[in-house]
């Protein structure tokens, strides 16, 4: 018995010992990670900007960002981008940016804001060299700001003119025997096109065509300014197909040679006073982001509430506008007393009607004690206007899509689905005529529609009415612009859906005046997970959309999405703009 236990005690030393070992061990290596420097800026480097790359609203920190050396895990936001170009002109150690001028999946706001912040970073006297192998038109409305241009010989030009393609599942819809049961308020609420029509209402081809062509036209301008070439005969270069390949583009000047990579990197260290067997110092966006710098931590506090998804009911997950959640944040910031101003950033096409109330019930009690100045993205229509009407100033980006303040509801009928595919049927006991109303399992009776419209008609009247009053407009009016019309950017200045052009930059310096800031800070929400709750995993579960996207592509990704949000239509009425448009 004496021997067992001493083997046991001995043992148990032996284990405590080790969990010492390991604990310390552990709580070094904790610290090492803690502790890692930020990444050095070398003299004479040039700045690189992937526009490849997707700039989504808010920063997209990977967990494993802090246990490696790769700083490319961690991408900035759009607002981090644009500061990150403000910091680099008057960065002594940044010489220049170098643009990767490729496919940019990024929207045509995002697109304008990047290019607005490179041509600023112009005024410092830098340089801005672009180059690409298969550039793109979207692509090249960025590059075109730059002061030289260069495709590859081989590669690829787009000039050809602008394309909105929808799929439109009316014809599956019937052979699978499913009848969608649509309600909708405004003549030009589109969304449920696709699963009622086989091609566009002349008044969404009306919209469609407005929008699209301003587009167009302002991305001939804003580039013919930039190349010092004239409007319409880029637009007969696109109508005639003129461009080819990229020695025709050199040819009409609107590039500036065509070179091969190694020819770019041999101009770059002429540029730079390097020699044949100099290292160039390229520093990517990423990694700067990583270098920090940028940000002001002291002042007055200015809330930057990022609104970035689809709005939905209750809780969300990422890429989501939840309204339990936005109405917690935006509370969160209108009780705070060190905060004196509200910014908030909307990228969305709307959602739930429900929710976009709840959101805009709490954005209006804001308004009430501080100042509240929406900023507008690529997309903020529908719901996303919804949430923004009640603010003090509204900002877009003339490429901004935005209105279709209009409302629709999805019931759809499978009853012959189930029968005639499934071979499934239903029957029934009720104690009220209503008791199973809505079902997807029959069709709604007259009465049931009439309810069903009738429902979609006052939350109509509740949306035009909430506009009115923020927009300070007569309903009539309101009426006259919405019917779920979609709008640009620069027609919604017009006809006073917002107030000014202007990034999220100007949005917050506009704020910061209203609130009689003279020093301030920008406090962002939702906020970022610590280093420690990445590293417990408290605050940051698997990103699948961030994977998902990843494999996919950003294009088929949004395809992806589209179709999941199909369930959350058929759910309850709904403020959202037409299904995923594809623009070419």
């Amino acid at each position: 018995m004496r021997g067992f236990f001493k083997i046991f005690f001995a043992s148990l030393v032996a284990m405590i010992v080790f969990f010492l070992v390991v604990f310390f061990l552990f709580m070094a290596f904790i610290g090492t990670l803690a502790n890692k420097k930020q990444p050095q800026i070398a003299s004479r480097s040039v700045l690189t900007i992937n526009l490849n790359q997707v700039y989504h609203e808010q920063a997209k920190e990977s967990p494993l960002s802090d246990f490696t050396s790769n700083d490319e895990l961690d991408v900035p936001g759009l607002y981090d981008l644009v500061r990150l170009i403000e910091k680099a002109a008057d960065d002594k150690n940044i010489a220049g940016i170098y643009l990767e001028a490729d496919m940019n999946p990024n929207g045509f706001a995002t697109s304008n804001e990047i290019r607005t912040a490179l041509s600023t970073f112009k005024k410092s006297g830098k340089f801005i060299i672009a180059y690409g192998e298969l550039m793109t038109q979207k692509s090249y409305y960025v590059a075109s700001v730059a002061d030289s241009v260069f495709v590859n010989p081989s590669g690829m030009f787009q000039w050809t003119g602008f394309s909105a393609n929808i799929a439109f599942l009316k014809g599956t819809l019937d052979k699978l025997d499913i009848h969608p049961q649509v309600f909708y308020a405004g003549k030009f609420k589109s969304a449920t096109e696709p699963l009622r029509m086989e091609k566009m209402s002349e008044a969404n081809r009306l919209q469609t065509s407005e929008w699209l062509g301003g587009i167009n036209q302002y991305f001939l301008s804003e580039i013919a300014g930039s190349r010092h070439l004239d409007t319409v005969a880029l637009k007969q270069l696109a109508d005639k197909n003129t461009i080819q390949e990229p020695a025709d583009a050199v040819t009409y000047k609107l590039l500036d040679g065509v070179r091969y990579d190694d020819e770019i990197k041999d101009g770059l260290k002429s540029k730079l006073g390097l020699g044949k067997y100099d290292k160039l110092e390229f520093v990517s966006v990423n990694k700067y982001y990583k270098a920090g710098g940028y940000k002001k931590f002291t002042g007055d506090k200015i809330a930057l509430i990022y609104a970035e998804g689809s709005i939905v009911d209750g809780k969300g997950g990422n890429n989501t506008i939840a309204s339990d959640d936005y109405l917690q944040l935006i509370r969160k910031a209108r009780l705070d007393k060190s905060i004196k101003a509200i910014v908030l950033r909307v990228n969305s096409g709307g959602g739930s009607t429900l929710a976009s109330e709840v959101i805009w019930r709490e954005l209006a009690l804001a308004k009430k004690e501080k100042p509240v100045v929406v900023s507008f993205g690529d997309v903020a229509a529908s719901g996303g206007y919804y949430i923004s009407c009640a603010a003090d100033s509204i900002f877009a980006d003339p490429l901004t899509i935005t209105g279709s303040i209009g409302v629709f509801s999805i019931i759809p009928d499978m009853s012959a689905f189930f029968k005639n595919k499934l071979g499934i049927t239903f029957d029934q006991v009720k104690t009220s005529p209503y008791a199973d109303n809505p079902s997807v399992t029959r069709g709604f009776t007259d009465e049931e529609k009439k309810m069903m419209q009738k429902g979609i008609d006052n939350i109509y009247t509740q949306f035009k009415q909430r506009v009115a009053e923020g927009r300070k407009k007569d309903t009539a009016y309101i009426e006259s612009i919405a019917q779920g019309r979609v709008w640009l950017g620069t027609a919604a200045l017009q006809n006073g859906l917002v107030d000014r052009f202007g990034g999220l930059n100007e949005a917050v310096k506009a704020a910061a005046s209203m609130a009689k800031l003279n020093t301030y800070r920008v406090k962002e929400f939702p906020e970022l997970p610590s280093f420690l709750e990445k590293l417990l995993g408290s605050a940051a579960s698997v990103d699948y959309d961030a994977a998902l996207e990843k494999e996919l592509g950003a294009t088929n990704f949004k395809w992806y999405q589209e179709m999941r949000e199909v369930k959350q239509m058929t759910q309850q009425p709904q403020a959202r703009i037409p299904f995923q448009i594809e623009i070419n």
